[in-house]
């Protein structure tokens, strides 16, 4: 379900005409969470730990009404979901897009993407069925323990899908980590936003679905 938000009475209208015209409007923040908690879990529950984490970070952007707000013909749409379009790594060193619909249960999030991640390791194309803007696209890269992440953008075509990329776990004294990069549209949201993604986020790696 969507929706065209009231921009006049907006309490970011102000922001919203300032930033929508920039040549480079996204901004992108970088930190760190820790994930000893998910990974023994999904070691113990023999679940992929990337599918985990993915899911953890699909619903805490689910609960932030900023990252389910897109532009379109300089008209903000809110959607009442927001679904997952990550890359999927592939044994011969390319990649793939993919699809996944977000759910209220984790169990069955995780049945369909077991099942599209397999779709997309066998297939050999790139970009998806689906390209809804009710999208947020993730990415792995988990062999670098990165600080900064920047992104290939098209700026022919609008764009307003925020980018969430994780990058290699790694071991500090007696807990594990795991780098994290955010990049989203100013006009739509903030340091703020991102801040609360950030603490959402840690909440749900620190529990267990």
């Amino acid at each position: 379900m969507v929706k065209k938000l009231d921009i006049t009475n907006w309490n970011r209208k102000a922001h919203f005409n300032f930033y929508k015209n920039f040549d480079e409007p996204f901004f992108g923040l970088t930190f760190e969470v820790e994930v000893s908690n998910a990974y023994k879990h999904c070691k113990k529950e023999a679940y992929s730990f990337f599918i985990y984490y993915l899911y953890a970070a699909l619903e805490a952007a689910n609960n932030i009404p900023e990252f389910k707000h897109r532009i379109q013909d300089d008209e903000v749409l809110e959607y009442d979901k927001v679904n997952a379009s990550p890359t999927i790594n592939r044994d011969n060193g390319t990649f793939g897009f993919s699809y996944m619909d977000y759910k209220d249960d984790f169990k069955g999030f995780y049945e369909e993407a077991i099942k599209e991640v397999d779709r997309v390791r066998k297939a050999n194309d790139l970009v998806p069925a689906n390209d809804a803007s009710n999208t947020i696209h993730f990415s792995a890269i988990p062999w670098v323990k990165f600080t900064a992440v920047s992104h290939a953008r098209n700026y022919k075509f609008s764009d307003s899908i925020p980018k969430i990329s994780f990058g290699k776990v790694y071991k500090k004294e007696d807990n594990m980590f795991m780098p994290v990069s955010v990049h989203v549209h100013h006009a739509l949201m903030d340091g703020y936003h991102v801040g609360l993604f950030c603490e959402y986020f840690q909440k749900n790696l620190n529990k267990e679905f």
